[in-house]
């Protein structure tokens, strides 16, 4: 064994595994192994296609994607539904705005305690007839934002405008009184004459705005009223005496 030794055959043990005269062949052989070779091959898929061009992945998508559809009307006069946000974007493109409204954290209680998420409301509209409201929660705020944009510019649809008294230039009013309920709170919008504004509290009118509406009287009951008639309870009124 001895001799063995002095050769260089067999030294015993697996000690030569930690020279480090021996570790200058394994830069070549490094990325031969599985997946090595995933670069040229085009990696995950889908990575490229999120930072380059838009790969559509619907019929109606491919359908917009070719100039086969037109304008985002001939999508709402047929009801088809919308999967994917690029195609918004394909026909509004950079008319198309959104704002954050609202970003309200939420909680819920599990074992390990309570988990704190945010909640975001955004909404997007290009000011002519086009608006979409969109809500998300997510972990992160930024993740929340990016969420209700998306969530956003599925849901927007077409904004209907009219006119007050003569039919003269461009619409700028509701065409008639319309309202609508969320919850406990109503709202109703009524026609206006040009040079009003928009007569409505900052969410409202930030709202209407986006929808290419600029004149506009608002009323809104339910909730508001609830807070409203908290200063006029029956204790805060004084007593009058009537006399003959």
């Amino acid at each position: 064994m001895a001799e063995e030794a002095g050769e260089g055959k067999f030294r015993g043990g697996f000690g030569g595994r930690g020279r480090r005269g021996d570790r200058g062949d394994r830069g070549d052989r490094r990325g031969r192994g599985r997946g090595g070779d995933r670069g040229a091959r085009g990696g995950r898929r889908g990575r490229e296609g999120e930072k380059g061009d838009w790969v559509p992945v619907t019929k109606l998508g491919r359908l917009v994607k070719n100039k086969k559809i037109k304008t985002l009307e001939d999508i709402y006069m047929f009801s088809l539904a919308v999967k994917e946000y690029q195609i918004v974007e394909e026909f509004l493109g950079t008319q198309l705005v959104d704002e954050v409204m609202k970003i309200s954290p939420v909680q819920k209680q599990t074992k390990a305690g309570q988990r704190t998420r945010f909640k975001a409301f955004v909404v997007v509209g290009d000011s002519n007839g086009h608006l979409g409201l969109g809500v998300k929660c997510s972990k992160e705020v930024t993740l929340a934002i990016r969420g209700a944009i998306i969530a956003a510019k599925l849901a927007v649809i077409p904004v209907r405008r009219g006119y007050w008294g003569a039919q003269f230039g461009a619409p700028h009013t509701v065409p008639c009184k319309v309202s609508g309920s969320c919850g406990s709170v109503r709202m109703r919008l009524i026609p206006a004459p040009r040079g009003t504004g928009i007569v409505a509290a900052k969410a409202p009118k930030k709202v209407l705005s986006m929808a290419g509406i600029t004149d506009c009287y608002t009323r809104a009951t339910g909730t508001f009223l609830f807070v409203v008639f908290l200063f006029f309870l029956p204790n805060f009124v004084a007593l009058i005496t009537f006399s003959d």
